[in-house]
């Protein structure tokens, strides 16, 4: 008789996902959104859920249904370079170079920042950064014990903590909401679309999921059906206090403007509503949440960046790479939460493209028997039309006027591709892509697993 995972297990690995999930940018951008979105914050905000909660529940479900071991072997059905090459800037991004130094950066700026008074900055964030990684690396040197310290003990007091202070916005609202602001003016959905490609949940998920998978293992379910619901079970948790929180934010920074005008990031407006609220106490209360928040996450990111190169370089040992990549963390993460931000737009907006392709075709596998051309041949298109993008963003974010031949393709997209200017245009080119060379092995009913293009 095959085992079920109860309800509080199900509970229990849910909550612990929410935490993996929910760190820095969860918390800055839906407040930012709100102020901004304005009236049309909860058209923006759906398409953030999209990305920001549909998607990362997608990518778990993904690696469920996938019954591969990890995200190479599941990209290895496009090619085995491009599996190991993808994966690892993959992790390399959600890991040492944006995200986890990312909750560094949040967790100072939110939790520490607006204690200084007359402290020098600098010195403060170095000296938090050096803790902060320190408490995370040593964590992370005992995964085993994630499922325990995380799930059980920091989450719950992440939900009660931020739950608390939504209630008080929906109880008292700060003020009334205005009017939206650019670039949710005409494009509020597709603005808030690309918004939750800033939380990176859902390149994240695609790592998290064998997190889950082995927490599964480790309670005993082992079948590929019994995965797949436990899997859906406990991504719908994570996804549902995701959505939760999410909303609630975006509205407090929408009922946030009046009162308190347009401020500098989200971090800013949930600072200003914490002291608005609980005065001084409040502004502790805060710092607390960030904190925890923050420090969940960069634990996962660690602990997963730390599994997957040793596996891949296994001379070196998984705790030589937790020490390594926090080091490495702490470093990137004193630069500051803006140039953070800032630079990692151009990569997010190669790899999203890329990430949710494959999670697509990973669904939609076995309607065209596995196709290696099906999988290399979309996977080719969204390159091509996300590198030009990532390009253009980043010669924008270094100020330099970007190369005649470029600005050429650049207006060639915008002419031929639709929903290019929006953000998606690697959409259309890779449904039909995927039709045109799916066709064939449907209709001949012939497995072509091993060609390539």
């Amino acid at each position: 008789m095959e085992k079920k995972l109860s309800f509080s297990s199900s509970l229990v690995i849910g909550v612990m996902l929410f935490a993996l999930f929910f760190g820095a940018g969860n918390l800055i951008f839906p407040a930012e959104l709100g102020q901004l979105g304005g009236t049309h914050t909860w058209k923006a905000m759906l398409g953030f859920l999209v990305t920001g909660v549909g998607l990362p529940f997608l990518g778990i479900l993904a690696i469920g249904f996938s019954g591969k071991k990890d995200l190479q072997d599941l990209a290895s059905q496009i090619h085995p370079v491009y599996a190991v090459l993808f994966t690892a800037i993959l992790y390399l991004t959600i890991g040492p170079f944006f995200a986890a130094p990312r909750t560094g950066a949040v967790a100072f700026d939110i939790g520490v920042a607006p204690f200084l008074n007359s402290f020098p900055v600098d010195i403060a964030r170095t000296l938090f950064t050096v803790f902060f990684f320190g408490v995370s690396m040593w964590l992370s040197l005992n995964p085993a014990k994630i499922v325990d310290r995380v799930g059980k003990y920091l989450s719950p007091l992440i939900i009660i903590l931020l739950i608390g202070l939504i209630a008080m916005t929906l109880i008292h609202p700060i003020g009334k909401i205005q009017a939206p602001q650019e670039p949710y003016i005409e494009t509020s959905f597709f603005a808030g679309f690309l918004d939750g490609y800033n939380t990176m949940d859902a390149l994240a998920s695609l790592v998290f999921g064998i997190i889950v998978i082995n927490a599964l293992h480790a309670m005993g379910i082992k079948s590929k059906k019994q995965i797949l619901t436990s899997t859906a079970k406990t991504g719908f948790v994570a996804a549902g206090f995701l959505a939760i929180i999410y909303l609630g934010i975006a509205y407090l920074g929408a009922t946030s403007v009046e009162l308190f005008g347009y401020l500098d990031g989200g971090g800013a407006v949930l600072s200003q509503t914490a002291s608005h609220f609980f005065g001084s106490i409040g502004l502790v209360l805060l710092g607390v949440v960030i904190m925890l928040a923050c420090l969940t996450t960069a634990i996962g990111l660690l602990t997963a960046c730390g599994e997957y190169f040793h596996s891949i370089i296994p001379r070196i040992s998984y705790k030589v790479f937790v020490v390594f990549f926090s080091m490495f963390c702490l470093f990137v993460a004193n630069f500051g939460l803006d140039n953070i931000i800032k630079f990692s737009l151009p990569v997010l907006v190669l790899l999203y493209p890329l990430a949710m392709v494959l999670m697509l075709l990973t669904f939609a596998g076995p309607l065209f028997l596995q196709s290696r051309l099906v999988y290399q041949t979309a996977t080719l298109t969204a390159f091509l039309v996300s590198f030009v993008e990532a390009l253009v963003k980043f010669y924008s974010l270094i100020e330099q006027q970007m190369p005649n031949w470029l600005a050429f393709i650049q207006e060639l997209y915008i002419d031929l591709i639709p929903y290019y200017e929006q953000g998606i245009g690697w959409l259309i080119p890779v449904l039909l892509v995927t039709f045109i060379t799916a066709l064939p092995s449907v209709l001949f009913n012939k497995k072509t697993g091993n060609e390539s293009i």
